[in-house]
């Protein structure tokens, strides 16, 4: 990661209020995000995470999922691999679909991956304010409790794409 993205990725990280984003805080990443995997993802079109990552596709974003049960298949066109070590393209952020009893084990996979991705996106309902500080500490900007897939036509309307 270059110096002066890790010192902003830092501060980020030191002043994260997690119950109040600020709309140019959330639309920062939204601009700076350009591949996504899906943790959690369903292959169901009845399920949220479907849902999401075929709006995210929709809206231009690289979209991998992460699934062990789907490995080796596709949603929606995006390919669906068994962790997050086994997607080969760099990850800017992941999106989390999963309760919050798997947090602190997916932010330890996240934590390992080589190339750490720069976002950490909890979905509605999932929050781990201790999950979020160690990942913080490995200088990954973590967002709780929202969906991109909300915030994008909200923070943009139609003016966005990945």
């Amino acid at each position: 990661m270059k110096a002066a993205l890790r010192k902003t990725v830092r501060a980020r990280c030191a002043l994260a209020d997690h119950d109040n984003y600020t709309d140019a805080y959330l639309r920062d990443i939204l601009i700076k995000t350009k591949s996504i995997a899906i943790v959690g993802a369903s292959d169901n079109p009845g399920r949220d995470s479907n849902r999401v990552l075929r709006f995210l596709l929709g809206r231009g974003y690289r979209v991998s999922a992460v699934n062990p049960k789907l490995a080796g298949q596709e949603i929606a066109g995006a390919p669906v691999y068994a962790t997050l070590a086994d997607v080969p393209d760099p990850i800017d952020m992941v999106d989390v679909f999963r309760n919050n009893a798997a947090v602190p084990g997916l932010v330890d996979e996240v934590v390992a991956l080589l190339q750490h991705p720069k976002f950490l996106w909890m979905q509605l309902g999932v929050r781990d304010d201790e999950a979020a500080r160690k990942a913080e500490a490995a200088e990954i900007a973590v967002i709780m409790n929202r969906c991109p897939a909300i915030e994008i036509p909200r923070l943009f309307g139609g003016q966005h794409n990945g």
